[in-house]
């Protein structure tokens, strides 16, 4: 697989590489987790030079200046703005003291899709995401000015991004009953060591028919390859206040460090090809510093895991879910419980179910 391989972002037409690129590292941050203009420039040109086509930004990003630094290179290359989905997002407060500068109500994101198409050069934003949950503006609210925005042009697809379950499916239900644009995607934090997501909005993407783009695929670079159990990692800019793994995380890598060992690849590489064989479509967010960070990232397209490979990774990083998904994940000996007796007669589809065999 390439990255000029596309796949069909959610129930829609829009057509996106299977790795999307995160510019949240492009510009200055006074955490040090972010990457100068130059730098930034190189890995923009290297991820199109292949075939990419998806990048992802945020009006909040290092204070505004990621779109500025993405805004600035489109402008200087005419015609190749068309060519590309720009993502970027609404909610968190660019102005401290404005209780309407952030947020998602009507005139908040009108005031903030206005500003970030200023410092992207742009007339429209392929995909705006709400970047958070405002449980103080009504939903209808923001669906309906996001499906004005889209009617007017300024917008085409819309998102939701670290938003609860039933918001989102409130959302998405009086969309569809009223007529308004429907989200398309759901940007969320999930990986190997982050899967408490398949408790609720992982189900929900897949009835739905939204594709998953994933934060953090890495998990904060602990599933890039270079933690080890008993080692001291001290090149990672964010290591000083996200801290390290923990003893069940360092049980993960070090099973994907074993299959990365067996294919001849990286931690990294079978860690995003896990991501891309998940249920429905999944399409990573891969970020990057330097250059060699996304060249490695990109690895994990060639990587083909098998089943037991599959399986392994599944078992080892099995996430403890919220209520009541435990009672629903082992849905055939919920099935065969339910239908172990149909109108008096014992079921012939399914075996008789022990006591034993039922968790309650």
């Amino acid at each position: 697989m390439a990255l000029d391989n596309y796949v069909t972002l959610g129930r829609s037409g829009l057509r996106v590489s299977p790795f999307a690129l995160g510019a949240m590292t492009f510009g200055s941050d006074p955490g040090g987790a972010g990457c100068d203009v130059a730098e930034s420039e190189k890995i923009l040109a290297t991820y199109l030079e292949r075939g990419g086509n998806f990048v992802d930004t945020a009006n909040f990003y290092t204070n505004g200046h990621s779109e500025k630094i993405l805004g600035d290179w489109f402008a200087a290359r005419p015609g190749l703005r068309d060519r590309v989905v720009l993502a970027t997002k609404f909610f968190f407060n660019m102005f401290p003291g404005d209780p309407n500068g952030g947020g998602a109500g009507r005139s908040s994101i009108i005031a903030q899709l206005d500003e970030s198409l200023r410092r992207l050069q742009t007339d429209r934003v392929d995909l705006y995401w709400m970047h958070n949950w405002d449980r103080h503006t009504p939903i209808e609210e923001t669906m309906q000015t996001l499906d004005d925005l889209v009617r007017a042009g300024k917008i085409r697809y819309v998102g939701f991004s670290n938003t609860p379950a039933w918001v989102t499916a409130q959302a998405q239900t009086m969309a569809q009953l009223r007529g308004w644009t429907p989200l398309i995607a759901l940007q969320v934090e999930y990986s190997l060591l982050a899967r408490t997501v398949e408790g609720e909005l992982a189900p929900f993407a897949r009835d739905q028919g939204l594709a998953l783009t994933p934060w953090s695929p890495l998990r904060n670079g602990f599933l890039s390859g270079k933690y080890r159990r008993g080692t001291q990692v001290t090149d990672s800019a964010r290591s000083a206040y996200v801290g390290g793994p923990s003893d069940a995380d360092y049980a993960v890598i070090e099973a994907a460090a074993a299959i990365a060992d067996e294919l001849g690849t990286s931690v990294a590489a079978v860690s995003l090809a896990w991501l891309r064989a998940r249920p429905g479509t999944v399409v990573p967010l891969v970020g990057a510093r330097r250059v060699a960070h996304l060249e490695s990232n990109l690895d994990g397209l060639e990587v083909a895991l098998g089943d037991d490979h599959l399986r392994t990774l599944d078992e080892v990083s099995a996430p403890d879910l919220d209520y009541p998904a435990p009672m629903h994940g082992a849905q055939q000996a919920m099935l065969q419980f339910a239908g172990a007796t149909v109108d008096g007669r014992e079921s012939t589809v399914y075996p008789p179910l022990l006591q034993s065999d039922v968790r309650y």
